[in-house]
Formats: structure tokens, C-alpha cells, sequence
């Protein structure tokens, strides 16, 4: 199993170099996965939301300088609330590309029959996904949610947290009822009261710690010691088989964006917040994290395995409908 902590920065400056190999067209692939090149289209469709390196490299235009170098123009599609819808627009055919969302949704649309593979994997550190509750709920620990009601998004990241922080603390996960609602109705819904807690991730959650005097109680950075859910970028195969010379350069860019996140992690936040209007409390709680982000290829089968595992414990726990082969959905690039 790959920790959320296990993410060396050597091994990330070897996956960026790589993939920039990889995208000027070189010829050192790894075997199993031998470069092909060529490409249909000379335009990538690529979906955004209101956070996390798609809203960065759309709002910086460092990623768009990239890309035209090969030739390659970008068109943004969004923004999408969570993982879900944007990979429904990968497969409807109204992108190229998901947002760089949750792992876990992107397996459960697989599974569901989506024509879709992975093409990049990133693990960003610290994790700030939580389970919050309102100060004046009384709800001070996971134990004090049996007979509760908490807002999951089905079969994604708030989901996951949830069966894994009851897990930990010994509770049937028979005694909390699961509300499944995605952000844009979770967030009214625990506002109003109508939920006793919401597992939600950034900036969702931090925004609704400020807004609503709520309070953390699970920290998936700092009471959960293994990871199960990851970013990741998904196209159809078809896409991919068409147009690999495009995926490369997709992911050397991301990379690249990634690289400064990294470096500068109040301009990032700068950014997020400009686009989601929050609060200055919670931008600062935000580039406090100084998160890294570090980029794992497809190629890369030690992330591959632990990724595999995170598929079998999500099954096991019906948070996926089935089991899910991970390397039978990966790009062939």
C-alpha cells in the first residue's frame, strides 16, 4: 500500500521528467509501455472546477503556453461541482479530459461501463479532507454519530472517509444513516441543519468550518494512516489510442503546474480564492497546508499495486459495486 505521507520529491522530479521526455516525443518509454505517437486533433477539451490544478493552470496561462509550443490548443470545460459529472462529460463526449478528481468515482464509473482510462495519478500532501459537525450539535468524536445522519457523495471521497473513520473507531456503519448528496446540495443541507455532519474535502469543508461554526471530527491528514482515494486525469480509450502525443503533453503540463503549486502556496490559494469568493480566515487555513503535489505515472507500478489495493478495500466495503482490475484501464500511450 502507497501512504499518503510516501511521496518522495525525488520520485516526482523523475515522473516530470519523464513525462516532458515523453511529450517532445522521445523515444525512452519504459517497455511495457513503448511511446506512440500521433494525434487526430490539434484542440484538448479539459474540464475544471473551483479548486485544484485545473483552475490553476486555466487561470495562469503558464499550462496553455505549454501545450502551443506542440502545436496543441486548450479548451476549458466546467466547472463541474466533483469528479463525477466531469467524467459523464468525458464520456457524453463534451471533453477529453475529467477534472483531476477523486480516484474513487472515476473506478465506480468504470465499473458502471464508462469507456474511460487513467493517464495520470497525483497524491497531494497534506490530505484536508474531514467530517465536520456544528459546534452546537454536541458531536464531538466518530462514537457520537450512531443514530446521526452525515452527507457522503455516493461511491467518492466523502463516502470512503466515512467508512474508514467508523472503521477506526469500532462503529457499525449500519447505526449512521448515509445521505448521499453531492457539494452544491450537502453544503445548504448542513447549513440548514437538515444533516448532522458532512464528509467533505477542500475547500468545501474549510469554508463550511468558517461560515457555519463547525468543527473537525475526523482529519483525513492526520487520523487516517493510509490511502485509499488519489487525483486522477481520465480520457476515453479512444482518445488515448488516437491521440497519445496529446495525453503526454496533457500530462507533462499538469506536471509542470503541479511543480509550482508546490512552490508557491499562497499565490495558489490566491487563486482558489478568487474563484471561490471565501473568506481571507479561510485562504490562509488553506496555504497553511503548503501542500506538495507530486505526480505518479501510469508506468509506475509500485503506485499501480497500491492503487489496486485501494480498489479491493473500497469493494470489499461496497463503496464499489464490484471488484475492478486497475491495470486493464490504464492508457496505452
Amino acid at each position: 500500500m502507497l501512504p499518503l505521507g510516501d511521496t518522495p520529491s525525488a520520485l516526482s522530479r523523475r515522473d516530470f521528467l519523464q513525462h516532458t521526455a515523453l511529450a517532445l516525443g522521445a523515444a525512452g518509454a519504459l517497455p511495457a509501455f513503448a511511446a506512440r505517437s500521433g494525434r487526430n486533433t490539434d484542440t484538448v477539451r479539459l474540464g475544471w472546477g473551483r479548486g485544484g490544478l485545473p483552475l490553476l493552470a486555466k487561470q495562469r496561462g503558464e499550462f496553455e503556453k505549454l501545450l502551443a509550443k506542440d502545436n496543441i490548443k486548450v479548451q476549458w470545460v466546467g466547472p463541474f461541482p466533483n469528479h463525477a459529472p466531469s467524467l459523464q462529460a468525458v464520456t457524453g463526449g463534451s471533453a477529453d479530459f475529467g477534472f483531476g478528481g477523486s480516484t474513487t468515482p472515476a473506478l465506480a464509473a468504470i465499473i458502471a461501463g464508462s469507456p474511460l482510462v487513467f493517464t495520470n495519478f497525483l497524491v497531494v500532501n497534506p490530505r484536508s479532507t474531514a467530517i465536520i459537525a456544528k459546534d452546537s450539535s454536541g458531536i464531538k468524536s466518530i462514537k457520537d454519530l450512531v443514530g446521526k445522519s452525515v452527507a457522503v457523495n455516493r461511491s467518492g471521497l466523502g463516502e470512503f472517509l466515512l467508512v474508514a473513520a467508523l472503521e477506526k473507531h469500532g462503529v457499525d456503519r449500519k447505526q449512521v444513516r448515509f445521505v448521499y448528496l453531492n457539494p452544491p446540495d450537502a453544503g445548504p443541507a448542513f447549513a440548514q441543519g437538515k444533516i448532522d455532519a458532512w464528509s467533505m474535502w477542500s475547500p468545501g469543508v474549510d469554508i463550511a468550518r468558517t461560515e457555519y461554526k463547525a468543527h473537525n471530527i475526523f482529519f483525513e491528514g492526520s487520523d487516517l494512516d493510509f490511502g485509499i482515494d488519489f487525483s486522477s486525469w481520465l480520457t476515453t480509450q479512444k482518445f488515448a489510442d488516437e491521440n497519445p502525443e496529446i495525453v503526454r503533453a496533457v500530462n507533462a503540463a499538469f506536471v509542470a503546474e503541479g511543480q509550482w503549486a508546490s512552490a508557491h502556496p499562497l499565490e495558489t490559494e490566491l487563486i482558489n480564492q478568487k474563484e471561490g469568493g471565501y473568506a481571507d480566515a479561510v485562504r490562509d487555513t488553506l496555504a497553511g497546508y503548503k501542500r506538495s503535489y507530486d505526480f505518479y505515472g501510469i508506468e509506475d507500478a509500485k503506485f499501480v499495486k497500491g492503487l489496486q489495493f485501494a480498489a479491493d478495500w473500497l469493494s470489499e466495503r461496497q463503496i464499489l459495486p464490484q471488484k475492478i482490475n486497475v491495470s486493464a484501464h490504464l492508457a496505452r500511450l
